[in-house]
């Protein structure tokens, strides 16, 4: 089967793209230059590579560049605009497609309603790539409904894994909190630490899109969150990094108003505002019971395997 990853060296496609090679799919991975994949793997060695630049194409003749390649299967890693979408949809009309896979987010929802969420609710989106990301899911859903366009949209929580940053303690990449832990200091959480993340191992996402391949008749017209079996709060999450670094906690709380002012830094504190204002438990009933999907890696699994890759790249130091 020829299968297209788009996005293909990034956090989703670095565990996918192997899975597909061991799987016998004849893989050929689009992305702006030839980066370096999060994984080593002989499979890289058996893919074929292709540069596209999304972004400094014109939105027409990328889609047309990829509906070319005939393939059958299309991973869509990096698509986030409604307009990007309806060029797919209509480039890949009249290939051989049998099986279109959308990259959405969690942040499709906005603010929770009702927990645990289920896939199928009104979305609140509260910014442009989360419109945009309901946006497309829902032109997707109406192609499939209308002319069986065959597609299927998977939305991931806060992927993590060894080799980038993830979503800390307070809500955004900072790493500081972390390192504070580890020495054993003292932090302050917004609120009452009670909002959640959904801490997600990207292998664990790499295996829905796999699974959805697999389970074609299954997944067509569907969406499905990936994420893990729990979701942590920040205060949970906090009290772990202290336990794993054998500190004892020292953890207060801040009105979001004071927090902002101790953090002292507004491109983080919106950062944090967007991630925990999304605070949620997202239901994976159907990407089990229709896909098999049950994931490798507890959300308290995947915290520490990142961690653990902090310390090994000098990212923080726990002394």
């Amino acid at each position: 089967m020829k299968t297209v990853v788009i996005g293909a060296y990034g956090h989703i496609g670095s565990y996918l793209v192997p899975r597909l090679v061991r799987d016998g799919h004849e893989v050929i991975c689009i992305s702006r230059g030839q980066s370096k994949p999060y994984t080593a793997d002989p499979a890289w060695k058996r893919i074929t590579h292709m540069s596209l630049d999304r972004n400094k194409e014109a939105k027409a003749d990328f889609a047309g560049k990829i509906a070319a390649l005939n393939a059958d299967v299309v991973v869509d890693l990096i698509n986030f605009t409604l307009e990007d979408t309806q060029h797919m949809v209509s480039a890949l009309q009249g290939t051989r497609l049998s099986h279109y896979l959308f990259c959405s987010s969690i942040w499709e929802h906005g603010r929770t309603t009702l927990v645990p969420m289920k896939v199928q609710v009104p979305k609140h989106p509260l910014d442009e790539y989360g419109r945009q990301k309901a946006a497309s899911a829902a032109y997707l859903h109406d192609a499939y409904l209308r002319e069986g366009f065959p597609e299927t949209v998977i939305m991931p929580g806060q992927i993590c894994g060894p080799g980038w940053l993830i979503i800390s303690p307070y809500g955004n990449n900072n790493v500081t909190v972390i390192e504070r832990i580890a020495r054993g200091e003292k932090i302050f959480l917004p609120n009452f630490g009670m909002e959640t993340l959904n801490h997600i191992h990207a292998d664990d996402v790499a295996q829905m899109f796999h699974k959805a391949i697999e389970n074609r008749n299954r997944a067509l017209g569907e969406s499905f969150h990936a994420v893990a079996e729990e979701s942590l709060t920040l205060y949970g999450y906090a009290l772990f990094l202290y336990e794993y670094f054998n500190r004892e906690p020292q953890i207060d709380f801040l009105s979001w108003e004071r927090w902002c002012e101790y953090i002292g830094n507004p491109e983080e504190t919106e950062r944090a505002y967007l991630h925990i204002a999304r605070s949620g438990h997202f239901s994976i009933e159907n990407a089990k019971r229709l896909l098999g999907y049950q994931p490798k890696y507890t959300t308290r699994e995947t915290v520490e395997i990142s961690i653990q890759s902090y310390l090994d790249r000098g990212i923080i130091h726990a002394g």
